[in-house]
Formats: structure tokens, C-alpha cells, sequence
């Protein structure tokens, strides 16, 4: 499996259980402040796991990256209250960690097409 499939598989996983938990914690409350956002990244990491070829790699770092600022806002609500959200520390830096990965390749990717081609029959500088 090469990267975007792991990252497709990745944002699926994490949608369906952030979408499980909000059931599981009685979290479909008016109160609760990560509802909407919980939503949001949920339907945005389905979309961006469902795209096509070229376009899932930048989807899927944004989603992810969101995720990443979504749990991280959970952590810290947690820990104010002198709680460890364990789901939500995973969460961040296995979200972040799978952006960086696929921003890593992006980036690889765009070097190696802007990288000039040396033209025809000129020497090598080393």
C-alpha cells in the first residue's frame, strides 16, 4: 500500500471513530463545543479519502491537518480540567504525523518537476 492509500485508510479510520464516539460519549448534545467540528472533520476527511489521484494528497493533508487542530483544542480542554484525553493525544499526533508525511511528498514531488533538466549536451557542474 503506498502512501495516499494508507492516508485514504487513515481518514476513514479517524472519521468513523471520531462519528462513533460523539454516540458513545452521549457527545450530540447543544452544549458540547466539538460537535460542529467533529462533524466538519468528519465529513471532510471522507470527501477528501474519496477523491480522485492528484487531488487526494493536498485534501487529505488539509483534512488532516484541521483534525490535528481539532483534536489538539480537545487535549488542551482536557487538561485544563487536570484530565488526560488519551483518544485525543492519539489522535493529534497521529493526524499530524500523517500530514507531515504527505506534505513531505508533496513537496518532494513538486521539487523534482520544478527541478530544471540540464540541457542537451551541456556538462555537469561536479
Amino acid at each position: 500500500m503506498n502512501l495516499i492509500g494508507f492516508a485514504r485508510a487513515f481518514a476513514v479510520l479517524i472519521s468513523v471513530t471520531t462519528f462513533a464516539f460523539l454516540f458513545l460519549h452521549d457527545s450530540w448534545r447543544g452544549d458540547n463545543l466539538f460537535l460542529v467540528p467533529d462533524l466538519i472533520l468528519c465529513a471532510l476527511l471522507l470527501a477528501a479519502a474519496a477523491l480522485p489521484g492528484p487531488s487526494a494528497a493536498p485534501a487529505l493533508g488539509f483534512a488532516l491537518a484541521m483534525s490535528t487542530g481539532v483534536f489538539t483544542a480537545s487535549v488542551a480542554s482536557y487538561a485544563v480540567r487536570g484530565e488526560l484525553g488519551a483518544a485525543s493525544l492519539l489522535g493529534t499526533v497521529a493526524c499530524a504525523a500523517v500530514a507531515a508525511l504527505l506534505q513531505m511528498r508533496l513537496l518532494d514531488n513538486g521539487a523534482s518537476r520544478a527541478a530544471p533538466s540540464p540541457a542537451p549536451g551541456a556538462r555537469s557542474s561536479s
